[in-house]
């Protein structure tokens, strides 16, 4: 039996607000015999389809709650999970298996300190992959956008040009450097994701298209030396977490296309597991797709070589998991890597469970899947108008053609409607473009341009009970 952490980035490191629906992906991930540990009772409802649809019976799990701490059950607050009661549940939990001796591995989506400490209060450090690693910070470590640029320089990896800041001077400096080749540079938060972080700055004159870029920010300098240090003034606070972090500023890339690759490392080596593309409309993470199809096989094979030598670099700083190493294809033939997220990606119960097991992509006739967002324009009331909407559009999971829609998290109301991601298995040689506008016609209801692409939509409310 394993045991399994619906936990995320620790708070200390970067602050979030409501997980509670996202962390529910663990479900996917279960298998007979484990035991899940989440930040609240996870949905009935998905939590009996998720394991439904990997085989696993609902009452072949366990699931306990951590208690709701600093967070108020939000997210799962890092110091719970060695509560002294907590730990008596979980020692209860284990009991009818066998106790904590039959725990072949436990783990989590962030591999945080708070889980080695949990490990160890059990007695149990040495089935936790990097225990010692992780018990010293090491998840800040691999998971920090700045450090990447001098691990990916040390691993022989291209990046976009672009220099490390640790102070308002020196950013002030980088940013002007490189608008001296560039129209336009991009600000990266050490730790962020889905383009949150990012901030596109953009020449006076500059008419650079930036829908299609995961960043979620833009600004547009005045003209001359003082419109950088304006801005700088302004965000520094910002891009810095208020002086926390350092910053990374690097050249934009015009009309380049997001792609990754994912890899394991263990203790006798690492290998990639998958690669894929992101989609982003209005600068937000639309949607991405699995297996990576249509580039050329040349950048693919850099691509995955390139992921390969990051992984490998990784392992031999002590990280031990799966990780995504992120990249850039630009029109002229090149790859320049972006980031590694050295934790459990959003890409991961995709491919591994979604696409590999369940729709079965290596299966003929082909299959491929593609995960979408559900668009800030749309409104879904809740769980059971989607579910309509797929049977009324015959677009519901079909075993037996291995297309049709899977919900990856709980669908909960919020005050914009739900919002939520859902995978589309579909025939490649037809694309997933014509399933998704008849859920499109069906549910958008509000105009692209009302949304800020910096402001979070439809934080959820409530779930199910």
């Amino acid at each position: 039996m394993r045991i399994l952490l619906g936990n995320h980035i620790d708070p200390a490191i970067r602050a979030r607000a409501d997980m509670r629906a996202w962390t529910q992906r663990l479900a996917w991930f279960a298998r007979p015999g484990d035991l899940l540990i989440l930040c609240t009772e996870p949905d009935p409802a998905f939590l009996d389809y998720a394991l439904t649809l990997t085989g696993t019976g609902p009452g072949e799990v366990t699931v306990l709650t951590t208690p709701h701490g600093r967070h108020g059950g939000m997210l799962l607050d890092p110091e719970s999970l060695t509560d002294p009661a907590f730990l008596d549940q979980v020692r209860a939990a284990l009991r009818p298996a066998g106790g904590p001796q039959a725990v072949g591995e436990i783990h989590a989506l962030w591999p945080s300190a708070s889980v080695t400490r949990f490990a160890s209060a059990l007695g149990l450090a040495d089935r936790m992959p990097g225990a010692a690693y992780f018990a010293q910070g090491g998840a800040e470590i691999c998971n920090n956008k700045a450090n990447f640029r001098a691990i990916a320089a040390a691993a022989g990896v291209p990046t976009v040009p672009g220099e490390v800041c640790r102070s308002r001077a020196e950013a002030i400096a980088a940013t002007r450097r490189l608008l001296n080749q560039a129209e336009a540079v991009v600000v990266q938060q050490a730790h962020n994701g889905a383009g949150v972080g990012n901030q596109i700055l953009l020449a006076a004159d500059s008419r650079l298209a930036t829908d299609h870029v995961g960043a979620r920010h833009l600004h547009h300098l005045t003209s001359g030396p003082a419109g950088v240090t304006a801005y700088w003034q302004e965000r520094w606070d910002w891009a810095s977490a208020d002086g926390r972090h350092p910053v990374v500023v690097a050249a934009f890339a015009p009309n380049a296309e997001a792609v990754y690759s994912e890899h394991y490392a263990d203790d006798s080596g690492t290998c990639p597991t998958e690669q894929g593309r992101l989609h982003y409309v209005g600068r937000r993470l639309s949607h991405q797709t699995v297996p990576l199809q249509g580039l050329d096989p040349l950048l693919h094979a850099r691509l995955v070589d390139g992921g390969t030598r990051l992984a490998e670099t990784y392992r031999a700083l002590g990280y031990r998991g799966h990780l995504s190493a992120d990249a850039l294809t630009t029109p002229d033939g090149r790859i320049y890597f972006t980031e590694v997220n050295a934790q459990v990606s959003g890409s991961l119960h995709i491919y591994q469970v979604i696409a590999h097991r369940i729709v079965d992509t290596n299966t003929r006739p082909a299959r491929a899947v593609v995960e979408y967002h559900v668009p800030p324009t749309w409104h879904v009331p809740d769980a059971t108008a989607f579910h309509q909407a797929l049977a009324d559009l015959d677009l519901a999971w079909n075993p037996t053609t291995r297309t049709g829609a899977i919900v990856s998290m709980p669908i909960a109301p919020g005050p914009d409607g739900a919002q939520f991601v859902f995978c589309l298995a579909y025939d490649p040689a037809t694309g997933h473009e014509e399933p998704f506008a008849r859920l499109n016609a069906r549910f958008a209801t509000r105009p692209q341009d009302a949304f800020d692409p910096a402001h979070h939509v439809g934080l959820v409310t409530s779930f199910s009970s």
